[in-house]
């Protein structure tokens, strides 16, 4: 009996916008001399971050790991004197459906060499406002601990926890078990905090807390780390995460070793990738992930992912 669910879930009005959107990026980065990349989508290795979950697959010599980012092997690009280079690819992170999240997405990645993370964020809102044409013309920009301040009158970093649980009950929030200080953070920036991002406007949000580095470099301000990274959202909808890079050895392997300690399940660390860092040199440069169905999403004003993919996971 022939299977009814063979058709598309995108329109064709879809379709036809995301090949649009595609040479537009490609004509963005040609323009600025920016090479286009291709790096394998499976890995001897795995990301570490505890917040991520690699698909795998079994194979004759061993395991392989499908990317969540084309980070670590575009980093072994740079540290061998690639310049600037971005990469429009498919990445796979497990346990992530719903209306904005598809276990297979495409992500569009890039890394300036001699860039700070501020002439960054200042490209990439270049490149959105070129994407998304309805946007607002200026972005809103705001440190982390502003964020707060702004919409919630409370400092992350000077407040208790009981006073940031007290925050979230306030704000409408009952959480019965005890979290620690980075998921009080969570809670209330993704619940009370970006649902008041403007519509229809870019806002940058930069000096996490340098718990959430990640491999981005860390710096003292105003007597706390923080963090050199940013998110870029369109309204509350995260669209990029973006770093100044760590370039220290040390400090990359420490974050890869210390980030499988605390994962459920530990993987294979990249140590091609560390051995770039460690044996060649990776330049002083800024780096950016953007979820690229995600702008598609807020380019055609849909609500749902699945509308702007072709086959949506359950049809795939």
């Amino acid at each position: 009996m022939p299977n009814p669910s063979w058709r598309p879930s995108a329109t064709f009005h879809a379709l036809k916008a995301r090949a649009c959107l595609n040479e537009q990026i490609r004509a963005f980065f040609a323009e600025r001399g920016v090479l286009e990349v291709e790096t394998p989508a499976l890995s001897q290795a795995g990301t570490t971050d505890p917040a991520l979950a690699s698909f795998s697959v079994v194979l004759p010599e061993g395991r392989r790991y499908l990317h969540t980012s084309p980070e670590y092997p575009m980093k072994r690009l740079l540290a061998n004197g690639s310049g600037d280079i971005y990469q429009l690819c498919k990445v796979w992170r497990d346990d992530e459906y719903g209306r904005r999240h598809n276990p297979e997405f495409t992500m569009l990645e890039y890394y300036r060499v001699g860039f700070t993370y501020q002439r960054l964020m200042q490209e990439v809102a270049q490149l959105l406002q070129l994407l998304i044409p309805h946007l607002q013309p200026e972005p809103d920009i705001l440190t982390y601990r502003e964020s707060f301040l702004h919409y919630l009158a409370i400092d992350p970093y000077t407040a208790s926890d009981t006073a940031l649980a007290a925050c979230a009950k306030q704000q409408g929030l009952e959480v019965q078990s005890d979290l620690s200080r980075q998921a009080w953070y969570d809670l209330l920036f993704t619940h009370c905090i970006e649902p008041n991002f403007a519509p229809d406007r870019l806002s940058f949000i930069y000096h996490y807390p340098a718990e959430q580095a990640a491999l981005a470099r860390v710096k003292q301000e105003q007597g706390y780390w923080v963090a050199e990274r940013f998110e870029v959202y369109c309204g509350a909808m995260e669209l990029g995460n973006g770093y100044q890079e760590q370039q220290n050895p040390v400090a990359n392997r420490h974050t890869l070793i210390h980030g499988n300690q605390q994962r459920k399940t530990a993987v294979t660390v990249d140590e091609r990738f560390l051995s770039a860092l460690e044996l060649g040199k990776l330049p002083f440069c800024a780096g950016v992930a953007i979820g690229v169905d995600r702008v598609l999403l807020c380019r055609l004003r849909e609500k749902h992912l699945q509308h702007i993919i072709s086959f949506a996971w359950e049809l795939a």
